[in-house]
């Protein structure tokens, strides 16, 4: 399957995004949210790419999995599973929402994994719970007016956008993994863990973002040593998607220095 800046390729069962120099800077492997694709990285695949980079970037099995194993948890021994089956070294990973929470959680458990760490709008500590949506599934314009929560101007939220969540939401099997999920993420709260994580890590975080809200930039921060924390103005939850162009310049400047850091040493 071929997009505009990427191609969806398949290898022992995964399938998976690989842009850029095979033997490019990196690896760096990106991860979409619950709801989300990897055409949400579909701005910065390609600019990383075009910039040196190894662009990875899977498609994470959240209604895939046997629904009493949906869980964080199950989707981080995915990625693990997945580094194996690429031969992927240490990676710079970064995630959005639950794909935050995943690299969070990679962070902790796999340290040896991950050489570098961004998040943006990264489920872990708190988020707005999205659970309503199930309830009303059969309610389109309900379901629009959730989805533009995600951005700070609505008009992302398009009628292709809506279509995809009101097929999740009114499908049996994906909206009862949808909900466990969204369980799951409550669940693994890793505050707690957070000051055990020692690799470089950038949080981008969009000033309007309702799903995980400012506040939550602020904790993650101070809770992660030495972490840098960059504010995208105007800009909601998935800033890579809304913000593409101030998004991946902050992003290559942190690439820039942790590579840099890397070669060095």
């Amino acid at each position: 399957m071929t997009h505009t800046d990427y191609t969806i390729h398949t290898t022992a069962g995964y399938q998976y995004a690989d842009e850029g120099p095979a033997h490019g800077k990196g690896p760096i492997l990106l991860l979409h949210g619950m709801l989300g694709e990897v055409s949400n990285w579909e701005h910065t695949i390609g600019k990383l790419a075009r910039e040196g980079y190894r662009v990875l970037v899977p498609i994470l099995p959240v209604y895939q999995m046997p629904v009493k194993e949906t869980s964080v948890p199950s989707l981080v021994d995915f990625v693990v599973r997945f580094m194996d089956a690429l031969n992927l070294g240490p990676a710079v990973v970064c995630g959005n929402s639950l794909g935050g929470h995943i690299a969070l959680m990679l962070t902790i458990n796999h340290p040896e994994r991950v050489r570098g760490l961004m998040l943006a709008g990264a489920s872990g500590l708190y988020e707005v719970d999205m659970g309503q949506s199930i309830m009303r599934r059969k309610d389109r314009e309900y379901l629009r007016e959730r989805t533009a929560v995600t951005f700070f101007d609505p008009k992302h939220a398009t009628p292709q956008l809506v279509d995809d969540v009101y097929d999740v939401v009114n499908d049996r099997g994906r909206a009862l993994r949808l909900i466990r999920m969204a369980r799951s993420v409550k669940a693994e709260n890793v505050r707690d863990d957070l000051h055990n994580i020692q690799v470089p890590t950038l949080l981008i975080w969009g000033r309007e973002d309702e799903i995980t809200p400012p506040d939550v930039a602020v904790q993650f921060n101070e809770l992660i040593r030495g972490s840098e924390l960059a504010w995208i103005d105007e800009c909601g939850h998935a800033p890579m998607m809304e913000r593409p162009d101030q998004f991946n310049q902050i992003l290559l400047d942190f690439l820039g220095r942790v590579t840099s850091y890397e070669a060095v040493a």
